[in-house]
């Protein structure tokens, strides 16, 4: 079951939270061979989604959720997350400055690569995004 924590986003911000993830005994999750994904949407049935730069620290068990104030394009990241030498691709980012003030839905998930059917997901909630009064023009 996934532990429920609420986050807030500032629109046109760059955003970055720290998740600790623990076996039920309290010991650090290992998460090396492990890929993680997040998302975030308006409520369950959009089909719009918001997708977090999500990675993770191994065998410490920190996973990190980003997402950046402007776009930015999709970028290959290797040597954070599953066996040595893998490489997923991040996604793209619209950017907090894109993101419409409100309420959205989020969840994490973690999916061992020796096992890529087994989905876990280890944290849920719903994420506020305040708006943004100042706007930096060029």
């Amino acid at each position: 079951m996934a532990i429920k924590a609420n986050l807030t986003i500032d629109q046109g911000t760059d955003f970055t939270a720290t998740i600790d993830v623990k076996q039920s005994d309290g010991t650090v999750y290992d998460l090396s061979h492990h890929l993680v994904h997040a998302q975030m949407r308006k409520n369950v049935s959009t089909e719009t989604k918001i997708d977090f730069i999500a990675t993770h620290g191994s065998a410490n068990g920190q996973i990190t959720l980003k997402l950046t104030s402007g776009a930015a394009v999709a970028t290959a990241e290797s040597g954070t997350r599953g066996q040595a030498g893998y490489v997923q691709a991040q996604p793209a980012q619209v950017g907090t400055n894109a993101i419409t003030s409100g309420r959205y839905l989020y969840d994490v998930e973690i999916t061992d690569n020796a096992t890529p059917n087994a989905v876990t997901r280890v944290i849920q909630g719903t994420v506020t995004v305040t708006p943004g009064i100042t706007r930096i023009e060029s």
